[in-house]
């Protein structure tokens, strides 16, 4: 492995080429055998650190279409909190199902699944059929897997009925030194970008575009105002950057003074702290209070002007969806991608069908809303919004803090970078000094 990190930080990527893969690598993993430990544990209470665990873990045969790619760093998402608390249901259900796919899937049906649906890195070798990619290429991977042989996915590939989250859904994901990703899914690297940098949009931003700006969301337009949840965290610190950087009006939502700062550092003017002005939207577990809704809707049309919102940018799900139905103007958007504080939403349908109001499902993003995503990445108009970096061997710490929100917009981890900082091209560093306070302003905390 350090024969391939000598290589990798030469800076020549010939010197990856014709590189020995090793057999075995170290991944995060969750452990089949383990899925009964939180047992009679409130969500809250379960702890990642317990069942993430730095394992290694033999390297996966590499089949047709594929690629294995030397992982220089990676992230975590919501997805691998829910995968190491075993909610709402264990992953290893789906790694069961698709390993009785054929006879290749097989491979992932397996008692410990390689978690994380983020990388950067290079690649190290190509299966069979591969032309677009080679050994030495510098790249991110978006986290969709597809088979494409249905119909039904040729259209929007996130419709194909085989349509899979990598390292969630399937096994070898981005926390290890090592991935097994299909060759669609490699996206070329920004070059202006460090490893850490590199690794942490790739989930969150595709998937802020997809909701928020594709026709396949809310088709967001100049001069739209926008309700932004969480607006400094993972998906939403993307949002703001996508309302800002495409002429709508951003209403940013956060949880304490600190997260409203960084909002405005992105660009923000209309923000709302919901801790310092006590929003309480539930009375009680089962009662909604639609007094919360109207003074939280009072609130943004003093900050806008007397406009309600045409789009809500919704992800926490039944904590906040009652509102977000209420506060949406006649018409509006409601898009929605997740639901981190619980998947069973309740909201008065009359707000929504008197309202004529439309509620938008969105989940990740396929290739070309991706790459696109990624593009503009690369050309310095959406930044990472990394906090923070931890080693491989603390992911359950980094995976503690994002489950208990006590981060800001993404947190990072090395994998086979020695150390933060590295994987700038030189040729990009004109890009990079332009851009390098909005690339560090969540760093800058």
């Amino acid at each position: 492995m350090q024969e391939i990190v000598s290589a990798i930080t030469s800076g020549d990527p010939r010197a990856v080429q014709g590189l020995a893969v090793p057999r075995s690598y170290r991944g995060v993993v969750v452990r089949k055998d383990e899925v009964g430990m939180f047992e009679g544990l409130a969500t809250q209470d379960k702890d990642p650190r317990r069942s993430l665990h730095v394992d290694e873990v033999p390297t996966p045969e590499l089949g047709p279409g594929e690629a294995l790619v030397a992982v220089m760093a990676s992230s975590v998402n919501f997805n691998t909190v829910w995968t190491s608390i075993f909610e709402p249901v264990s992953t290893f259900g789906f790694l069961e199902r698709y390993g009785r796919l054929n006879d290749l899937t097989r491979r992932h049906d397996l008692p410990y699944h390689v978690v994380g649906s983020d990388l950067s890195g290079v690649v190290l070798a190509v299966g069979a059929g591969v032309s677009k990619w080679k050994a030495g290429d510098a790249v991110v991977a978006h986290c969709l897997s597809v088979e494409l042989e249905d119909h039904e996915g040729h259209d929007d590939t996130m419709l194909d009925p085989q349509q899979r989250i990598w390292g969630f859904e399937t096994n070898f994901g981005g926390l290890a030194e090592l991935a097994l990703v299909k060759s669609n899914q490699l996206m070329p690297k920004p070059a202006h970008l460090t490893w850490e940098e590199a690794a942490v949009p790739g989930l969150v931003n595709s998937t802020a575009y997809r909701q928020l700006v594709s026709r396949n969301g809310a088709g967001m337009k100049q001069g739209d105002t926008v309700l932004v949840w969480g607006a400094s965290g993972g998906l939403g610190s993307y949002a703001t950057q996508y309302a800002l950087n495409g002429g709508a009006l951003p209403v940013c939502v956060v949880s304490s003074p600190e997260k409203a700062e960084l909002a405005r550092r992105m660009g923000a003017e209309l923000v709302i702290d919901r801790s310092a002005e006590g929003y309480r939207f539930w009375k009680d577990e089962q009662t909604q209070d639609p007094k919360e809704w109207q003074r939280f809707g009072s609130r943004i049309r003093e900050l806008t002007g007397g406009e309600d919102v045409d789009i809500v940018f919704e992800h926490p799900g039944r904590e906040t969806f009652g509102a977000s139905v209420y506060v949406t103007k006649k018409g509006g958007t409601i898009t929605t991608c997740a639901s981190t504080s619980g998947f069973l939403h309740q909201y008065d349908n009359r707000y929504l069908w008197m309202g004529l109001k439309r509620i938008v499902g969105s989940h990740f993003a396929n290739y070309r809303e991706s790459w696109e995503a990624n593009r503009l990445v690369a050309l310095g108009r959406i930044h990472p919004t990394l906090s923070r970096t931890y080693p491989l061997a603390e992911t359950g710490q980094a995976a503690y803090d994002v489950h208990r929100n006590l981060h800001s917009g993404k947190v990072g981890v090395l994998c086979l970078a020695p150390e933060e900082g590295l994987g700038v091209e030189d040729s990009a560093q004109e890009l990079r000094a332009r851009h390098l306070p909005a690339i560090d302003r969540f760093r800058d905390r």
